[in-house]
C-alpha cells in the first residue's frame, strides 16, 4: 500500500529548525554568547505558548474542564499562535478525536501503537489524516466561541506575528537581534514543539498505570516536569474533564496553579474535578488486577485469591461509606441546616468511618505486600 503524500510545508519546518536549534543556537552561542535576558525572554515565551496549549488548547477548550475570562481566553489564543501547533479548533478537534479512539490505529490521529516516532511527529509529515483533517464536527461548541473561531480564521497571520514579531521587538530592545530570534525564536519554538509531543508519545510508553490499563497512557513526573504537569497521563485519559493532572499536592503540575490561581483573580470559575471516591476505586481496582496477576503463579492462589478479594470487597464498602458520609456532612454545613447535637453525631459517624477506612487500607496495602 502505498504510504500517503508528504506535508512539505511541515516537513521542512520541523526539519529546518530542528537543525537551527542544534547547530546553529549553539554555534552562535560559543561565537558571541546569551545573556541573561535573552535567556529571560525565551523562559518566558517558553512559558507563554506551553501553558497555553496545556491550560488553553488542551484542558480549557479540547475538554473544557473549567471557564475563562475572554481577556484569559485572547491570551491563550495568542500565546497558542506562538506555539505554532495550528489552531485551537484544529488542535482540540484532534485531541478529542484521540480520547474518543485512543490506540486505535485507524481513528486515533496519533495513535501510540503505530510507535514512537508516527505518535510524536510522523502522524504530521505525512497526509494521515486524509479527509478528516478538516473534519470539525467534534468541536461544533467551539466554532461557537469568538476567540476560537477569530483565532482560527486569522491563525496565520497570528502565528507569523507572534514568531516573528514578540523575537524581534525583544531584540530590537535587547539589542541583539539574530540572538534573540535563535534563543527565544527557534529554541523556544522546537522546545514547545517537542515537549507537547512527548505526551503523544512518551507519555504513551514509559511510567505507570495506576488508574487505568484500558489504553497506553502513562503517569509520568519526569515528563510532567517537563510538560507543565501533562506528564500524569494515565489519571488524564480515565478523567478527562478534570482540571487537574497531577492530583496531589506534591506532584508538579504548573497548569493546574494557574488555572487555580486564575480562579482566584475572577478570570476562571466552574472548575471541574473528579470525584475523590471515583479516583480511589480507580486506584483499587488497579491494585486488585495486578495482585490477582501475580497470584497465577503461586501454588496456593486460590487461598489467597479468596482472601484478597474478600478484602477488596469489604475496602471498596469502606470506602463508600466514607465519602457519602463526607458529602453529606459537608452539604449539611454549606446549608447550616444542623442542630448542634445532630452536627456532633455526624461527625463522629464520620471519623468513625474515616478511621475505618484507613485502617482497611493499611491491611489491603499488607495483603499486597504478602503477595508480592
Amino acid at each position: 500500500m502505498a504510504r500517503p503524500p508528504i506535508i512539505l510545508t511541515n516537513t521542512l519546518l520541523f526539519s529546518l529548525s530542528g537543525i537551527v536549534a542544534l547547530i546553529v543556537v549553539p554555534w552562535y552561542g560559543v561565537l558571541h554568547g546569551y545573556d541573561l535576558w535573552q535567556w529571560a525572554s525565551f523562559l518566558l515565551l517558553f512559558c507563554l505558548s506551553g501553558l497555553s496549549i496545556t491550560a488553553g488548547y488542551h484542558r480549557l477548550w479540547s475538554h473544557k474542564a473549567y471557564k475563562a475570562h475572554p481577556a484569559l481566553q485572547w491570551l491563550f489564543a495568542i500565546g497558542g499562535a506562538l506555539a505554532l501547533q495550528n489552531s485551537a479548533l484544529h488542535w482540540s478537534a484532534d485531541h478529542r478525536r484521540h480520547h474518543r479512539h485512543v490506540d486505535d490505529n485507524e481513528k486515533d490521529p496519533y495513535s501510540a501503537g503505530r510507535g514512537f516516532w508516527y505518535s510524536h511527529i510522523g502522524w504530521m509529515l505525512r497526509e494521515h489524516q486524509g479527509e478528516r483533517y478538516g473534519d470539525y464536527s467534534n468541536v461544533r461548541d467551539l466554532q461557537n466561541n469568538a476567540v476560537v473561531a477569530f483565532q482560527h480564521r486569522h491563525y496565520l497571520t497570528l502565528a507569523l506575528a507572534a514568531n516573528l514579531g514578540l523575537p524581534l521587538l525583544l531584540g530590537l530592545w535587547h539589542g541583539d537581534l539574530l540572538g534573540m530570534l535563535l534563543l527565544a525564536g527557534v529554541l523556544r519554538m522546537v522546545m514547545t514543539h517537542h515537549t507537547t509531543f512527548f505526551i503523544n508519545s512518551l507519555a504513551h510508553i514509559w511510567g505507570s498505570q495506576p488508574y487505568t490499563d484500558r489504553n497506553t497512557a502513562r503517569d509520568n513526573g519526569i515528563l510532567a516536569f517537563f510538560t507543565f504537569g501533562e506528564g500524569y497521563h494515565n489519571f488524564h485519559h480515565l478523567f478527562e474533564n478534570d482540571y487537574r493532572n497531577g492530583i496531589h499536592w506534591w506532584q508538579f503540575d504548573p497548569t493546574k496553579w494557574l488555572i487555580r490561581l486564575a480562579s482566584w483573580c475572577g478570570l476562571a470559575g466552574d472548575l471541574r474535578s473528579s470525584p475523590e471516591e471515583r479516583i480511589e476505586q480507580a486506584r483499587l481496582q488497579m491494585q486488585l488486577k495486578r495482585a490477582q496477576a501475580r497470584l497465577r503463579k503461586q501454588e496456593d492462589r486460590e487461598l489467597w485469591q479468596a482472601l484478597l478479594q474478600e478484602e477488596y470487597e469489604k475496602l471498596s464498602e469502606q470506602l463508600q461509606h466514607y465519602y457519602a458520609s463526607r458529602k453529606r456532612l459537608l452539604e449539611l454545613r454549606k446549608r447550616k441546616a444542623l442542630a448542634r447535637y445532630d452536627r456532633l453525631k455526624l461527625q463522629l459517624e464520620y471519623r468513625a468511618l474515616r478511621d475505618g477506612f484507613i485502617a482497611g487500607k493499611r491491611n489491603w496495602s499488607r495483603l499486597l505486600a504478602g503477595i508480592a
